[in-house]
């Protein structure tokens, strides 16, 4: 059994099922499979894979093992077997050929809302932000919604593995490492809890935001607004809350009896250093007390944002913390900044001996300009090699997925693209990409509005002529 790209079915499966399925097969044809419906779905769930696969004659390049040329990789039941210029090829395998083509592994984008926000003017489908300071034991794979419009346009960018995070609060919950191709969120998880996120308090500003230092308008007499808790109140609430999971963990291993609480016990994998602390901290100065609170905790953490990075480079190099990049593609925060402050962090990072990763940013809208975040970073001088790395093995070992995912090395899944190119510069094109040996349909709605009003540009040319 096989399906078109578009989700026509094959008349094979009507011998298959017999008289009663024929006729519903022929309802569903004449009405929601017709052509201009199919069309709708933009893109199909493609089955597991079955047949062992290997793909011939192309440049391969592993991130962690170098470049090959004219190589071969081979996978089977989702995870590469073998890989090198002189593979051989097993008995019954499907072999794709793929010579003056490029095979990378499958981008990363560590920090991402891909699956849990969809439209930002529509409240009810963006899943994004928890009510309440303290949250850790929301995992954001639950809520991610499979058939997003943006999965397709993210794979199409070269993007197939997301750190799928939630916002709000002081502490957001976990991010979950999610492959983007599967049924149902179930499928799709490869790590409901792959990294516990913390919103590092503003020394500038408290929680409450918009009203311009003043009273609001059209507040009813005698109404008195709370009064903002202090930067130093909120970093103490923070250490309260992990100085009662500590205690919580410590009683459980104890053995004592305790009341269940999902919050604490959400927090032991992060407390124990099994899974790394993500802090999102821009300044400085938030930069400098998220480290020294984390030294504090004994917390594996990563420092998310890290607009201010280069200016403390020297104490993340000399306590091994590396850095998520939100974003490379924006002007200067501060008038004194030069337009390429953004654009050269990467390089001046690299220069410095920090470890990074680069994201898309936090919008599910931008997690497909990923690879463009990392080939401006080498437009401003990283070298292309480590843009890449950036963007995979980094990502991967930070959140602890580099096992999986990351490169291209026997025993990993296949999670690969085959392009023209180098899939960090936009003139390249994503033939093609497998996610744990799934052949993806590669239709998205931004390719299908494309043929779609092309069809319409060249209907009305006609009748013009």
């Amino acid at each position: 059994m096989r399906t078109t790209k578009r989700g026509v079915m094959t008349k094979g499966i009507l011998s298959r099922f017999g008289a009663a399925a024929a006729f519903m097969l022929a309802v569903a044809a004449g009405g929601a499979l017709t052509p201009g419906n199919a069309d709708a779905q933009v893109r199909m769930t493609v089955p597991p894979q079955t047949q062992a696969v290997a793909l011939q004659g192309a440049t391969i390049h592993t991130v962690t093992q170098g470049v090959i040329e004219n190589g071969t990789i081979v996978f089977e039941n989702g995870v590469i077997t073998a890989i090198g210029a002189d593979v051989e090829i097993p008995a019954g395998a499907r072999v794709v050929d793929a010579t003056g083509k490029h095979i990378y592994p499958g981008l990363i984008d560590a920090y991402s809302a891909v699956g849990i926000a969809e439209i930002g003017a529509v409240d009810v489908s963006n899943d994004l932000n928890e009510i309440g300071d303290f949250n850790p034991n929301v995992h954001a794979d639950v809520a991610v919604n499979a058939e997003s419009r943006h999965i397709g346009t993210t794979r199409s960018a070269g993007v197939l593995v997301t750190l799928t995070t939630p916002g709000g609060g002081m502490v957001s919950g976990m991010s979950s490492a999610m492959n983007l191709e599967g049924w149902s969120w179930e499928e799709m998880s490869m790590e409901s809890a792959a990294a516990l996120n913390v919103n590092w308090p503003n020394p500038r500003g408290g929680r409450f935001r918009g009203f311009g230092g003043g009273r609001p308008p059209n507040l009813p007499p005698g109404f008195e607004m709370p009064e903002r808790p202090t930067y130093e109140g909120q970093v103490q609430e923070l250490k309260d809350f992990f100085a009662e999971a500590r205690a919580y963990r410590d009683a459980l291993a104890a053995g004592e009896e305790v009341l269940s609480d999902s919050r604490y016990l959400a927090m032991i994998p992060a407390l124990n250093g099994d899974i790394p602390v993500v802090v999102a901290a821009e300044s400085a100065a938030q930069i400098n007390d998220a480290i020294t609170w984390g030294q504090e905790e004994g917390l594996r953490i990563v420092i998310r944002g890290a607009r201010d990075a280069i200016h403390v480079a020297d104490r993340l190099v000399a306590n091994d913390i590396p850095v998520i990049l939100t974003s490379t593609m924006s002007g200067p925060s501060r008038q004194y900044e030069g337009y390429d402050g953004a654009y050269a962090m990467p390089a001046r990072l690299h220069d410095a001996g920090v470890r990074f990763a680069i994201s898309g940013g936090s919008g599910s809208l931008y997690s497909n300009r990923l690879p463009w975040e990392a080939g401006v970073a080498v437009a401003f001088g990283l070298p292309e090699e480590e843009a890449l790395k950036a963007v995979t093995i980094n990502a991967a070992e930070f959140m602890g997925i580099d096992d999986r995912v990351g490169s291209l090395e026997p025993g990993k899944q296949a999670t690969l693209l085959i392009t023209t190119g180098t899939p960090l510069d936009m003139t390249s094109e994503i033939e093609q990409a497998y996610i744990q040996g799934r052949e993806l349909d590669m239709m998205d709605i931004q390719k299908f509005f494309f043929e779609k009003y092309m069809t319409k540009l060249m209907q009305r040319m006609r009748v013009i002529s």
